[in-house]
């Protein structure tokens, strides 16, 4: 029966975002009420001061203005205290010389994360690395979970919510790696027909390798 509660209680893609009130290293926070009608990008680390994380905050912290440039806010979270998120972040500066520039939250008790389905049961109270990329209405678009092993692609965050915002903007679904993909390119998918005699047609038409795999500039 726990088991069954906590599936339940785990949101899904196109779940509103739930409503917590966070601490974070640029004070405290409301999610997602105080993110209104910018996106954000919630992702989790295993913990402050190490190697693979610090590559991971860099990472983002280079690409923040592109994601700003997308009206889309970064938000970083492990199970520290704001202390150790605070002096982590000065080490980077001082050593790496990149500041990082979006809060990070202080879930000490994990409150949050167990939320989420950041916490592995098998991989103790730290958090894997979970990606959430949340539009500007609060509804969660995108879900990527990573291995504590296993460094994610800053780049591919990026990618997506480039992806997802196309799509709500234009109602077009993207082929992989949009918009550099090997086989269109930077062209959007068409819809596949939804009867024969649309079928006939995309068959006769160009832009399209079958009557379900048609593809068009934008």
């Amino acid at each position: 029966m726990s088991n069954e509660k906590v599936c339940s209680e785990t949101p899904l893609l196109g779940d509103k975002f739930p409503d917590v009130e966070v601490v974070t290293t640029h004070g405290k926070a409301s999610l997602p009420k105080d993110y209104a009608g910018k996106w954000f990008v919630l992702f989790s680390h295993p913990g402050d001061f190490t190697p693979v994380c610090t590559t991971e905050f860099v990472a983002f912290a280079k690409r923040a203005d592109k994601f700003k440039a997308m009206n889309c806010e970064l938000i970083g979270l492990s199970i520290d205290q704001v202390q150790s998120h605070l002096k982590w972040t000065e080490w980077i500066a001082d050593n790496l010389k990149v500041e990082v520039p979006f809060p990070i939250i202080a879930d000490g008790v994990g409150s949050l994360a167990t939320k989420l389905g950041m916490i592995h049961p098998g991989k103790g109270t730290n958090t894997v690395r979970s990606v959430f990329v949340v539009d500007d209405k609060g509804v969660i678009r995108l879900m990527i979970h990573y291995p504590q092993e296993v460094g994610r692609s800053v780049d591919e965050v990026l990618r997506a919510v480039k992806a997802l915002q196309f799509h709500e903007k234009n109602h077009v679904a993207l082929p992989e790696n949009w918009p550099n993909n090997e086989i269109i390119g930077d062209e959007v998918i068409i819809p596949p027909a939804a009867d024969e005699k649309t079928a006939k047609k995309r068959k006769e038409q160009g832009g399209c390798y079958d009557w379900w795999f048609c593809h068009k500039k934008m």
